[in-house]
């Protein structure tokens, strides 16, 4: 680190550490993304997420009762102004084995979009491309990418605005092109910790120029209406994620996941019933959800002092 962090901030840091080491290893067990013999291939973009993710990754093998290996690898886009060099001396400082792929993807995506146009879906499949060949030449059994449970938030909300399907970026799924499989260890932490643990690691952060700055890009908008729930509403976002995880067909209405056909009077009580949503259940919850959030920062905040005296 090329500053000294003050003794605050090393509590900060370690405390962000062991909570993102829990909820990584946690992901990784519930969805058994990691197996004895794994060859993982870690997508390192050069954003806050992937160092996030090959730090946690690298922490976790070295403690893990099975054996995997790790290879680094980041997709050189060739976006004017790209430092080539900050990823290879970071990777060759922490001994990590990598490898630079470089294919020229931005003149493609620049000339087959139109100027205004949102240019994420084409730059999107040029990479999954990439990284599926490159997957394949390295011998990798996983392919691990930075996205976090934020990004599968956004992605559920964007679906639902634009594509009209319940559907979010899955934590283990097999690639497109039915030759990979694709996992996010980060699927259970929140973008707001990861932001703060990366700032006190001092990562060599490389903005992302060909996408970042598009002023119309909607996961973007969404993202910022996500951050103002949370803002003004904590618990929310936990609850949505919760949702995610708590699927009940029988209350929604697609008739290839329940056959409601079927359903007669002497089917049976199913799933609870039909219920109506009861708004003072609701409001109990949201009171409970700021009691116990409170005596939790209160808590924190204890430690947090006793930690500095």
């Amino acid at each position: 680190m090329s500053e000294i962090l003050t003794k605050k901030k090393q509590f900060t840091l370690k405390k962000l550490n062991k909570g993102l080491r829990r909820l990584t290893g946690q992901a990784i067990s519930d969805y058994n993304m990691i197996e004895d013999g794994d060859r993982i291939m870690v997508c390192l973009s050069g954003g806050k997420d992937s160092f996030t993710m090959l730090d946690i990754l690298l922490e976790l093998r070295a403690a893990a009762p099975i054996d995997f290996s790790i290879v680094a690898v980041n997709l050189d886009q060739k976006q004017p102004g790209f430092p080539e060099h900050i990823l290879p001396e970071y990777l060759e400082k922490i001994g990590v084995e990598y490898k630079i792929v470089e294919e020229n993807t931005y003149s493609i995506v620049q000339d087959k979009i139109e100027k205004g146009k949102t240019t994420c879906s084409l730059c999107s499949r040029l990479r999954r491309g990439i990284l599926y060949r490159t997957a394949k030449e390295l011998g990798a059994t996983k392919i691990a990418l930075g996205h976090h449970r934020d990004d599968m938030l956004a992605t559920l909300m964007l679906n639902m605005f634009f594509g009209g399907k319940l559907k979010s970026m899955p934590a283990k799924l097999v690639s497109d092109n039915g030759e990979h499989v694709v996992i996010r260890p980060l699927a259970y932490c929140k973008e707001k910790e990861i932001e703060q643990y990366a700032e006190l690691k001092q990562y060599p952060i490389i903005p992302c120029n060909l996408c970042g700055s598009q002023p119309n890009l909607q996961r973007q908008i969404t993202k910022n209406m996500l951050n103002e729930w949370d803002d003004k509403f904590p618990g929310r976002l936990e609850s949505m994620f919760t949702a995610m995880q708590n699927v009940v067909p029988s209350h929604l209405c697609d008739t290839t996941l329940f056959d409601f056909k079927s359903i007669t009077k002497d089917s049976g009580i199913i799933n609870g019933g039909d219920i109506a949503f009861d708004k003072e259940d609701v409001q109990h919850t949201i009171e409970e959800t700021n009691s116990i959030e409170a005596q939790y920062y209160s808590q924190q905040q204890t430690l947090e002092i006793k930690e500095l005296t």
